[in-house]
């Protein structure tokens, strides 16, 4: 499946050299070319010519080149970049560790552009809602940038999220062309329709598009709420409160959260009188048992989404990106957890090949041995938290991660390769969610090194969820 998906990128460094670019006509049904001067905002460099791409080529290996290239082309290439990173099962290796480093940063729209698109939506003054708005954003993206705001009544401290103007026209017109590429490719190729190529890109479009409807993240926070209050875990971990009035499908206002990454362990110290190995289990309890509860699982939890705030609790923030589980898959992860717990390789196998999909018998004492060799491995590796001397003025150590997003990819990545050496093909969410599990486990090393949390009877993990899903479902 890999092979053909990495033919189709590599057809679209040919397709965008010179100013032109392809997109797909919605109302013409065609592939035309329109030149990127037309697009509706500046949030796009100018894509490098045929000659550039031909001495990048030579200079460098083509997935760096290709993450370079979509770096450049804007807020359809930059999201897909981000698709290729978090799915370990569909693309290559060298992809997934390349498009880690797709930045999601771009210049910000000019604020009296945004301020038009945010009074366009509310349908009256900004003045009339809020008494005050920072014209500098807190954070610019592909699709959408962030304002800090006080809102006029309350004086409440809020964050407006924005999609920048023109951003889902492009992205519409960008994932067409892809789409009816790859049905032309799979009717040219029709060895290409075993892969489900054509299948492969309409979720990525759903995924993306996705993204740009502000009104979908708001259900999920609001989701992940409701878990909140009927569990009783409001009192361990929180998310924004979405104003609704002020919230549409092009723009959405939410508390602000004041709080510090989870891995920064001298700022948590600072910030809060709380044990951080008792904060990371309450985020680890309350991100585990939100698996069943709720309809959607928060997929993208590192560390700049678990906010450490001054109470102790955690905050959860950015819910764009989701997964939801099958109870068929979360039954055979309840067995993989236990398995995990107990170095039960032979049950761990058997679980890995009910999760993923397979034409073939697999060789369960083969995988498991293998399976067994590289959790010694994964085991011996250290996150490798160095203390330092106090910094000037304070009691609190620095301290330094060498356990990036690269080392968790590439467990993940490890994971994924044995399945695939016997047969199993696992589905995007299944990497989603075991990317997740890799993330907790890089924070446990940060926070809690000695713990162990397959074992620590304070960690829920794997454990009641099904009182949970009853509690969310009254």
């Amino acid at each position: 499946m890999k092979r053909p998906v990495l033919e189709l990128s590599r057809k679209l460094q040919h397709c965008h050299n010179g100013l032109k670019r392809p997109r797909y006509d919605v109302h013409t049904s065609r592939i035309v070319c329109r030149s990127t001067s037309a697009a509706p905002q500046s949030t796009r460099a100018e894509p490098p010519r045929r000659e550039q791409l031909e001495q990048l080529l030579r200079d460098e290996p083509p997935q760096v080149v290709l993450r370079k290239l979509f770096e450049r082309l804007g807020a359809t290439y930059v999201k897909l970049g981000q698709f290729i990173a978090s799915s370990p099962s569909l693309f290559p290796a060298e992809y997934v560790l390349e498009f880690q480093k797709c930045l999601d940063k771009t210049d910000p729209v000019d604020w009296a552009i945004i301020k038009n698109t945010i009074e366009s939506e509310l349908g009256r003054s900004v003045n009339q809602v809020f008494s005050y708005i920072d014209p500098v954003p807190l954070a610019s993206a592909s699709i959408a940038q962030v304002h800090c705001a006080v809102l006029r009544d309350s004086q409440k401290e809020v964050v407006i999220k924005v999609l920048k103007p023109g951003v889902e026209d492009v992205l519409i017109s960008d994932l067409n062309f892809l789409q009816i590429s790859s049905q032309i490719l799979e009717f040219l190729n029709p060895q290409l329709a075993r892969t489900s190529l054509a299948g492969i890109v309409t979720d990525i479009r759903a995924s993306m598009l996705d993204e740009t409807d502000f009104r979908k993240e708001a259900a999920h926070i609001a989701e992940f709420s409701d878990y909140l209050d009927l569990t009783g875990m409001r009192s361990t971990a929180t998310c924004p409160f979405v104003y609704k009035p002020f919230s549409t499908k092009r723009m959405m206002t939410m508390d602000k959260l004041d709080g510090v990454p989870l891995t920064d362990l001298d700022a948590i110290r600072s910030m809060t009188t709380a044990n951080p190995e008792q904060v990371l289990i309450g985020a680890l309890n309350t991100w585990s048992g939100s698996l069943v509860a709720c309809p959607h699982f928060h997929a993208d939890v590192h560390a700049g989404n678990l906010l450490v705030m001054r109470d102790g609790r955690i905050g959860f923030i950015d819910f764009g990106i989701v997964g939801s589980i099958a109870p068929s898959t979360w039954t055979a992860l309840q067995a993989l957890i236990d398995s995990t717990s107990t170095s039960d390789f032979s049950t761990m196998a058997r679980a890995m090949a009910t999760l993923g999909v397979t034409k073939q018998a697999v060789d369960i004492q083969g995988l498991a041995s293998d399976l067994e060799i590289l959790f010694k491995e994964i085991e011996g590796i250290d996150a490798e938290v160095l203390m330092g001397s106090p910094a000037p003025g304070t009691r609190v150590n620095s301290v330094s991660v060498s356990a990036d997003d690269s080392q968790v990819n590439r467990l993940l990545l490890k994971v994924v390769e044995l399945g695939e050496n016997y047969g199993i093909r696992f589905p995007r969410e299944f990497g989603l969610l075991l990317k997740q599990f890799l993330y907790f486990d890089r924070y446990t090393r940060i926070l809690a090194p000695t713990m162990s949390v397959l074992q620590d009877e304070r960690v829920n993990l794997g454990r009641n969820r099904a009182s949970a899903a009853a509690a969310t479902s009254v």
